[in-house]
């Protein structure tokens, strides 16, 4: 028989809340609305107070009440799922795994097999669930807010002078980087709070990228080229000498660790026009600066080239190393590490190539560092969770209220 946090989770995966990057709505998808609905009519079970759901923002909040005089800590999980298939999504469980190749779809031959995916050695004998090969799971995030109220349930109960208040935040859009622009930190009076939002059992994140995009307009002068001689001039031309000029060991695929790096995500154009995109990514700050001057610097260069400035770009800052902050102040690093070994893990502690919530929110006031959920392979159809991995980290979250209450 399968466990009540699997029941939950499998209700909550079947809801499609797969954000959209194109809406300018907030959340940006009506599935996001009803799932905060949904969240916001369940909390009173778990013994939460002051339950909001704030239409301007999207977050549903609350609070478990505790002794004043102790320490607040907050615990984030977000709405939305990745752009990936997300309807009709169907979870496979898979009671007592056995460590052999897991069939997800026999229609069409949908095979998670174990010489692709060899961590899934690493849970036979657990209740394993999985998608039918088709969409998502959804991992990313719904274990998170499930691992977050099967937490509350086990501490509800607990004499209100062990421990602070105990607030939980759920959001929309943190798969395209909106969700937290708009977090009321005003309204989660917390010392410190985590995004529960990792992936497999141990990991735990306080250092993310410094963020940037830039995009660039390119014009160029489309002729015929019969008569195009001292007068065609190619944007696609423009933008390839751009990219030429950027350092060709520094993308994605050839940096690790704590190497920063530009993308080029978008390029689209014709002669007469053309559009690139970038992405710029550091974990060093003053880095992080030189990279964006130095794309500044490359258009410079070749507007100076042609007989007109012909590239025009505009920069904005993304995200920043939630790290320059927590250092600051690292009781969140501390507890969360100390529970982790508590509850008998390891803790895995590395550079996050990437952002999370907590980045923003780190920013606004409450340090916010980012610990696992217990799934893997997020953001596809090989993603799966076990019960044991969620059961967990709902322990481990306990363990951090437990120590926070010191």
């Amino acid at each position: 028989m399968v466990h009540s946090i699997t029941e939950r989770f499998i209700r909550y995966a079947k809801l499609d809340t797969r954000s959209d990057a194109s809406s300018h709505t907030v959340p940006t998808t009506r599935g996001q609305i009803d799932f905060a609905e949904l969240l916001a009519e369940e909390l009173p079970a778990f013994g939460v107070e002051s339950i909001t759901h704030n239409r301007e923002n999207g977050f549903v909040t609350a609070v478990l009440k505790g002794n004043p005089e102790k320490t607040a800590v907050g615990f984030i999980a977000h709405l939305d799922t990745a752009d990936f298939a997300s309807e009709h999504i169907q979870p496979q469980v898979h009671e007592n795994y056995d460590g052999q190749d897991v069939v997800l779809n026999k229609e069409k031959d949908i095979v998670m097999t174990v010489a692709e995916f060899p961590n899934l050695t690493d849970y036979v004998g657990q209740t394993l669930i999985t998608t039918d090969g088709t969409t998502l799971l959804g991992v990313d995030d719904k274990a998170g807010i499930v691992e977050i109220l099967h937490m509350l349930e086990q501490i509800k109960q607990w004499p209100k002078e062990q421990r602070g208040d105990v607030w939980v935040a759920f959001g929309p859009d943190e798969e395209i980087g909106r969700g937290a622009d708009l977090f009321d930190v005003a309204n989660f009076p917390v010392a410190y709070a985590y995004t529960i939002d990792s992936g497999r059992l141990g990991h735990f994140e306080y250092e993310t990228f410094n963020a940037a995009e830039a995009k660039l307009t390119i014009e160029g002068t489309s002729v015929h080229p019969g008569t195009a001689y001292g007068r065609l001039v190619n944007a696609l031309k423009i933008a390839n000498a751009i990219e030429q000029k950027l350092p060709a060991e520094d993308v994605p695929e050839r940096t690790r660790e704590r190497e920063g790096f530009y993308l080029l995500n978008h390029l689209n154009g014709s002669i007469g026009q053309a559009e690139m995109t970038y992405i710029i990514r550091d974990h060093d700050h003053e880095l992080f600066e030189a990279r964006k001057q130095a794309l500044y610097t490359i258009v410079e260069e070749i507007n100076a080239t042609l007989d007109r400035p012909r590239i025009a770009i505009t920069m904005h800052d993304q995200y920043y190393n939630m790290r320059d902050i927590i250092d600051k102040d690292p009781r969140a690093v501390d507890v969360a590490l100390e529970a982790i070994r508590a509850v008998g893990l390891e803790p895995i502690v590395s550079p996050f190539r990437g952002g999370t919530d907590g980045s923003k929110i780190s920013y606004m006031g409450i340090p916010t560092p980012n610990i696992f959920t217990g799934g893997e392979n997020f953001h596809g159809q090989y993603e799966f969770v076990t019960e044991e991995a969620m059961l967990k980290v709902s322990e481990t979250l306990v363990k951090i209220v437990e120590l926070s209450g010191r």
